[in-house]
């Protein structure tokens, strides 16, 4: 080959090795017969182009866990100090004793408002600090680990199961509605599904791209998820307890 041939071909092959770097594929430059292989460094070419789930910092996931969490902390603050009160005088009455039917003071006497022992409103004064605490980092631009957010997860899902369990007991066994603790359901529910749909739009719990682009999709509509949750319960409590015919 004429040597004023080469330098065309060498820049023939530079520019098919770029664009074929550009595509992520592999490219191969051949001189003389002998072809010489070179990999793309597939960890450079992810860091360049990232999923944006995982980069984009859920913003309106951590305003939402900041909100649930401080009003989920004070209605467990609430009920706590109505124990305190009732501890110190056996016959007050509770603030939040509206009825026979919405009342604190059954459910806050009852072995299901302590069922480890203690009160439950103190389980909600440490647990509710967690949302507040990873929402206010993440609007701070932290970033957590895999095995954060499944133990994140993990708390919410028990508190999520125990909220059910105290739904259940309150309408079917105490016959009765406790303020304080329809706050904490309301915040708790949503919670539960927002960080649930999170980990798994994202991948940070393993699941399949149909189960993933799902979770993306259902999360535009935890409000009405949240509204159809609440619907059952009062429902619940309508059958059971005939709530608007003790109000009218």
């Amino acid at each position: 080959m004429p040597v004023t041939a080469r330098p065309q071909l060498i820049e023939v092959h530079y520019r098919t090795f770029a664009a074929r770097m550009l595509a992520g594929r592999t490219p191969e430059i051949s001189s003389g017969g002998v072809a010489a292989s070179i990999q793309p460094c597939n960890a450079t070419i992810g860091l360049m182009s990232p999923d944006v789930s995982k980069t984009r910092r859920p913003t309106a996931l951590a305003v939402w866990l900041v909100i649930a969490g401080v009003i989920g902390w004070w209605a467990a603050f609430s009920l706590t100090m109505e124990r305190i009160h009732l501890l110190m005088d056996p016959d007050a009455v509770a603030s939040c004793d509206f009825s026979v039917l919405v009342q604190c003071t059954a459910n806050l006497e009852s072995w299901q408002g302590q069922v480890f022992g203690f009160p439950n409103p103190i389980l909600g004064l440490a647990g509710w600090v967690a949302p507040i605490v990873v929402g206010m980092a993440i609007l701070a631009g932290a970033r957590f680990a895999r095995w954060f957010w499944w133990l994140f997860e993990a708390g919410l899902t028990l508190a999520f199961v125990f909220v059910i369990w105290l739904i259940i007991q309150s309408i079917f066994v105490l016959g009765t509605l406790c303020p304080w603790c329809m706050v904490t359901w309301i915040v708790t529910i949503p919670t539960y599904y927002v960080v649930t749909l999170h980990v798994l739009r994202t991948g940070i719990l393993p699941a399949p791209a149909s189960v993933r682009r799902a979770a993306g999709t259902l999360m535009g509509w935890v409000p009405l998820l949240a509204v159809l949750s609440y619907a059952i319960v009062a429902v619940l409590a309508q059958v059971r307890l005939d709530v608007l015919g003790s109000l009218f």
